[in-house]
């Protein structure tokens, strides 16, 4: 059995990323968006697979669910990131589109501890 090491990398104070704030973690080859989601922090690849779009500047909102004919449901307030480019759609919590599972943008373990936010990098 392997094990990944994970390389623990500061982001910044935790009450520097109040909740609807973001930031950019560059270290070595990752360039890492940071979200704070009504209190809940998201790490994620920060270039968009389509053309490289920067994610840390994308929207983030819901999205139009499956309902019935005539029906427009409205669901995954607050797990949406949409790229700013071309409007490409992903799930903060497992990076994929929403368009095709099979593509998407990594996701990292992302955590408060001792008052800062720290992102793992594999």
């Amino acid at each position: 059995m392997t094990h990944v090491v994970l390389e623990r990398v500061a982001v910044c104070a935790a009450a520097d990323l109040p909740p609807g704030a973001r930031t950019l973690v560059a270290h070595g080859p990752h360039q890492v968006a940071v979200f704070n989601v009504d209190g809940r922090l998201h790490a994620v690849g920060n270039r968009c697979p389509h053309h490289g779009g920067p994610l840390c500047h994308g929207r983030i909102g819901g999205t139009r669910v499956p309902s019935n004919a005539r029906e427009y449901a409205w669901g995954m307030a607050g797990r949406v990131l949409t790229c700013p480019w071309h409007d490409w759609q992903f799930d903060l919590e497992t990076g994929a589109t929403l368009f095709d599972p099979t593509v998407g943008v990594p996701v990292y373990p992302v955590a408060v501890e001792a008052g800062e936010v720290a992102v793992y990098l594999t």
